[in-house]
This record gives structure tokens, sequence and C-alpha cells, in this order.
């Protein structure tokens, strides 16, 4: 099994890439989806939450009210680490229990978007970064999810640099350009893959 960390900054096109990867024959642990189910109503994971953070966090259906926690956490450094520390651990024990159904010869993807912010580069056996310029983030947040660019630029202000997440990578996918480039970049980067999957 080849373990492989995927992470990119927001709008860097991560996502595209995990379903490139996955059309290729990768086995996809999203860290994303999983830390969206580890909060779901009824779970211990959101009662810690609530208890963190009060219920003003909650929808009125019970579901946990992203916006209203994102402008909690995304504002106060403090405030984001407390939650970091009751959902990370949480999606980590999940994660391995995937990682552990996947097959022994399988090439295993974990998109993690907090990879270099929370150091868990060790973790795997190599960092796939797929790296965009800061302006073709911040009009892909602007033109395609409707942020406002104060919005955009806070969160990525939030995250690692562009010069952080280079310096763990040892494949960079560039992604600068069109979804045609990007798809020719994911191909080169499954083979060589598959080929230190192979190598062991």
């Amino acid at each position: 099994m080849l373990k492989v960390g995927l992470t990119g900054g927001i709008g860097a096109g991560k996502s595209e890439v995990s379903r490139l990867l996955v059309g290729h024959g990768a086995v996809l642990i999203d860290a994303d989806r999983i830390a969206r189910e580890v909060v779901e109503p009824g779970t211990p994971g959101l009662a810690a939450v609530v208890q963190e953070f009060g219920t003003g966090i909650l929808a009125p259906d019970g579901t946990l009210d992203r916006p209203a926690l994102g402008a909690v956490v995304f504002a106060d450094p403090d405030r984001l680490a407390a939650l970091n520390a009751i959902v990370h651990p949480l999606v980590r024990d999940r994660s391995a229990e995937l990682e552990q159904a996947a097959g022994p010869d399988s090439v295993v993807v974990h998109d993690v978007p907090l990879l270099t912010e929370n150091g868990l580069a060790p973790l795997y056996d190599l960092v796939v970064v797929v790296d965009a310029a800061p302006e073709t983030q911040l009009d892909r947040l602007v033109r395609l999810r409707g942020m406002t660019e104060e919005d955009a630029r806070a969160r990525m202000a939030a995250q690692a640099t562009r010069e952080q997440r280079r310096a763990i990578a040892d494949l960079v996918i560039d992604n600068d350009g069109p979804v045609e480039e990007l798809a020719d970049r994911v191909r080169a980067v499954w083979a060589e893959l598959v080929r230190r999957a192979e190598a062991g």
C-alpha cells in the first residue's frame, strides 16, 4: 500500500485532483467529508462541539450551522484550535479504519486540506501538493464559490502559505491552467504513484 497525502490551498483545485485520481484507481479518504460525518446529529463529535461553542452553532434542525461556527473560529486562532482539538482525533481514527479496509496493493490518497498546517506530512509515504497562484485561488473562490473577496482572503490567510506547502511536497501539481492541462498532469502523477507502489 502506498499512502499519499494530498493537499493544497483553498481554491487550488484539490477536489478536482482527487476526483481524477479516483478515476485512475486511487482509494480516496477525504478528511473534509469525514470531518462532516463525525459531527452529524447524534454523534459524540457534535455533542463535544456544542459543549465547547454553545447551541448558537446549531441550525434549527439540530445540524451544525457551519457558517455560524466558521464566523466564530476563522476570526480567532484559539477558537479554531479548540475546534480542531475535538474534530481532528475523530477524523484521524475514522481515516485509519478506512485505510485498513483498502487492499494491500492500493494507492490510498488522503485528501487533507490542513496537512501542512498540522504537520502531518510524516504520516504519508509521500505528499502531493496541488498548487495555484494566490490570484488564481482568489478568482476561483469569488467567481466559482460565490465568496466575497474579503471572506476569500481571510480563508486563504488562515492557511499555510504557498511556500510552506511546497516545502513539504514530494510532487507538485501546478493547477493555474485549464482543466484539460490538469488531467494530463494528474495522469503523469498517477503513473509515478503506481510506480512507487509497485517498487514498495
